[in-house]
């Protein structure tokens, strides 16, 4: 939502909140299943138990519930990798959440893949405003990787010529050319493959940090 239309909205009791939290999961829910071409209005108002009227109350057109949408599947796609996101500033940080994103892929049977990917992958070119922001999901993603590699960097842990910047945005791609892949294969192994190779070579990056000095 933006600034504009934040202001314009009128204040949801805690009914109202409700009501809308149910409508935007249950087209959440829809679009990853369905996508959002094959998602609409009244699938969302069936799936949600509520009636048209509440819908278009709470959501003008269908470009707005994709825009809620977006900001609630990106929330729990961030929110999912918790603690793990907000701490990657070691070798065995990054093992740690590589470790639990293939695993959660292997839960899901590998069918899942990445559900803000898949709803970047079918708006980009028919909705500006929806890629701007799947865009800045993806940024809010990458900055988590950043920060981490960033901290290591910092302490001296990563070689000078190292670019974190560069890194995290490789890191990213290769778990989302991973998440497509393992979606289309049914298996993890090109995930396993893609963020290995990327940790690896962070790893190799990598210099000894030598112990204090003992007085």
């Amino acid at each position: 939502m933006s600034t504009e239309e934040a202001i314009a909205a009128p204040r949801l009791t805690r009914k109202g909140v409700a009501t809308r939290g149910r409508i935007v999961t249950a087209a959440a829910e829809l679009m990853f299943e369905r996508g959002v071409a094959g998602t609409s209005l009244e699938d969302v108002q069936k799936a949600a138990g509520v009636s048209p009227s509440q819908v278009y109350h709470y959501f003008g057109d269908k470009r707005a519930l994709v825009r809620a949408v977006i900001a609630v599947t990106t929330d729990a796609v961030l929110d999912a990798q918790e603690p793990l996101l907000s701490r990657l500033d070691s070798m065995e940080a990054l093992r740690a959440w590589r470790d639990f994103m293939v695993a959660r892929q292997a839960e899901r049977d590998c069918a899942g893949g990445c559900p803000i990917g898949s709803l970047g992958s079918e708006l980009a070119g028919t909705d500006p405003v929806a890629r701007e922001e799947v865009a800045a999901g993806f940024a809010r993603w990458g900055q988590s990787i950043h920060d981490g590699l960033r901290a290591m960097y910092d302490r001296g842990e990563l070689r000078r010529d190292a670019d974190p910047g560069q890194l995290a945005l490789a890191v990213l791609a290769a778990l989302q050319g991973g998440l497509l892949l393992t979606r289309v294969r049914r298996d993890t192994v090109a995930l396993e493959a893609g963020l290995d190779a990327m940790l690896d070579h962070i790893a190799a990056l990598c210099v000894t940090v030598p112990e204090p000095v003992k007085p």
